[in-house]
């Protein structure tokens, strides 16, 4: 019976060791197969240069500065909803309302709805609804707001992410231990003190996890934004939030399904990616820099 104990233990891990090194090796044949067909085009003109000739020359640098503008307005709008959201589910909201079980379905549902309804949803709702409102609130019925931008791109996408952010962040919350609150409200703290200095510092590397996962998701999204603002070819940078703007992901996309010559344009499409690719982990590294270093401090501290 030991020996056959034995035996299932190691086949178990053996099995599990192999799940890790395909995704490993799933990953490291992805990026090779990229960085191989595009490294012949990746330079810093194609990177820091502007788009001409119709995109047959040039870089893609107004797409690399829409996207990373892009994922930081969207981590402004979803970040502080997403965590409120979830510390008033977790910390303030009786467990088992109406209320919280209205909300929990809704963020189920908002899960589970494709990215391209959140496009419509947001050319619905951000720009005609809300951006047409504006205009004729603050410019006289002039077009300004009415038309897609990179705000309203943005908060599509942060609807998108959401559900994210508020499950992560609630997660987060459920890992601190009760006994600190306990101790807490021994000491005279009020329920607001409480999350405040106690359990929102303690929480913070796995809010952190939620942005990661929101930043990667966002920076590859291509459906809801090809309604809310993503312009096919833009050879300047948008100055204001109601500017269009160029994506990397969106770039991709109409160059594949568009372009009259595909295997022209395929180094050029590899290199798009490639860097849309260290783009995205790049913004999760420094989001992991910072959770490393968060979660430092709360060991020493």
């Amino acid at each position: 019976m030991r020996r056959w104990i034995k035996f299932v233990g190691l086949a178990f891990t053996t099995l599990t060791g192999l799940a890790c090194l395909v995704i490993v090796a799933m990953l490291a044949i992805i990026l090779g197969n990229i960085a191989i067909n595009g490294w012949s085009i990746l330079s810093w003109e194609f990177i820091s240069g502007k788009p001409r000739a119709g995109m047959t020359e040039g870089g893609i640098f107004p797409a690399i500065f829409g996207t990373v503008v892009l994922v930081l307005l969207m981590t402004l709008a979803v970040i502080p909803l997403g965590v409120a959201a979830a510390i008033y589910l977790h910390e303030y909201a009786r467990q088992g309302s109406k209320l919280v079980h209205v909300v929990r379905l809704a963020l189920a549902n908002l899960a589970g709805v494709p990215a391209i309804v959140f496009g419509l949803f947001g050319l619905g709702f951000f720009i005609k609804f809300v951006g047409a409102g504006m205009d004729h609130a603050f410019f006289g019925g002039a077009l300004a707001f009415g038309q897609p931008g990179i705000l309203w791109a943005a908060l599509t996408l942060a609807v998108l992410t959401l559900p994210t952010v508020v499950v992560a962040t609630e997660e987060a919350l459920r890992a601190v231990p009760l006994s600190y609150r306990e101790v807490a409200y021994a000491a005279g703290a009020t329920r607001w003190q409480v999350v405040r200095h106690v359990v929102l510092p303690q929480s913070v590397a796995g809010i952190l996890t939620g942005t990661i996962l929101a930043v990667s998701r966002g920076a590859g999204e291509v459906a809801p934004i090809m309604f809310t603002g993503a312009a096919y070819y833009l050879p300047y940078l948008p100055k204001k939030l109601n500017d269009q703007f160029m994506e990397l992901g969106y770039h991709i996309y109409v160059m594949t399904t568009q372009s009259p010559d595909v295997e022209a344009t395929k180094p050029i499409l590899y290199a798009t990616v490639f860097v849309l690719l260290v783009l995205t982990f790049a913004l999760n590294f420094l989001a992991v820099l910072i959770r490393s270093r968060i979660r430092r401090r709360l060991r020493t501290a």
